[in-house]
């Protein structure tokens, strides 16, 4: 594992931490897990990470927008907000999604993760077959990350229900954190994305352990299709 991917998840770990304690302290309503998700910038590491990639491709780092101007066109709204988005040229290069999901609401969260994902990924690729980002041939690469609590509640065993028709076998019996190792499995699959990158981290009081549980998945293998794609957005430039 590389150093700066446990960096990384040691940094969203004490921002998210360091956000719930300010929401605490101020009295707000959002209190609790719920705020130190809505605080925001716990990603911003991985961001940073995989922006240091993008120009080690060849792309300036100008072109690469991370907190401002990540806003692109939908199909059926009129835009969306992504974590990192990549023009070089006027042409759209990369478009990347940074998600995770932390304890205790696993279940209340799989199915909205599931649908914010396939959505958003349908949504931009019809605005991009209506030319939404320019007459261009070149086809933008996008890319899900997703970062998973591993505890027992998220590994345990979870039933489905099938009151009519039966589930996908696979889905029986699977956790949470097998449900997510799935969902990204077929949304690369399904060339909905790219590529997608699924880790998953144990947090203690003394120490931080980060696994990727499909090497499929792993940090490394995104990248290098991230980049890979950026050598080519540079010469189609």
């Amino acid at each position: 594992m590389d150093q700066r991917v446990i960096d990384a998840v040691t940094f969203y770990h004490t921002s998210r931490d360091h956000q719930r304690t300010k929401q605490a302290g101020s009295g707000a309503p959002d209190m609790g897990a719920r705020g130190a998700v809505t605080g925001g910038a716990q990603m911003d590491a991985f961001a940073d990470l995989i922006s240091d990639a993008i120009v080690g491709a060849g792309i300036p780092a100008d072109c690469i927008f991370k907190k401002s101007a990540v806003e692109l066109p939908g199909y059926y709204r009129p835009e969306k907000k992504w974590d990192l988005v990549v023009v070089y040229k006027g042409i759209l290069g990369a478009v990347i999604e940074l998600k995770s999901q932390m304890g205790p609401s696993f279940g209340n969260n799989f199915n909205n993760r599931t649908e914010e994902a396939i959505g958003s990924a349908t949504d931009i690729w019809v605005a991009y077959r209506e030319q939404r980002f320019g007459k261009t041939m070149f086809r933008p690469w996008l890319g899900y990350l997703f970062l998973l609590e591993d505890c027992a509640d998220s590994s345990a065993p979870v039933a489905v229900r099938e009151p009519h028709f039966p589930v996908d076998a696979v889905f029986k019996g699977a956790s949470y954190k097998k449900r997510y190792e799935i969902l990204c499995q077929r949304l690369v699959l399904e060339r909905v994305y790219e590529s997608s990158c699924f880790l998953t981290a144990q947090f203690t009081d003394s120490t931080i352990s980060v696994s990727e549980p499909d090497h499929g998945l792993s940090f490394d293998h995104f990248i290098d299709s991230l980049t890979s794609h950026m050598q080519l957005l540079k010469k189609q430039s």
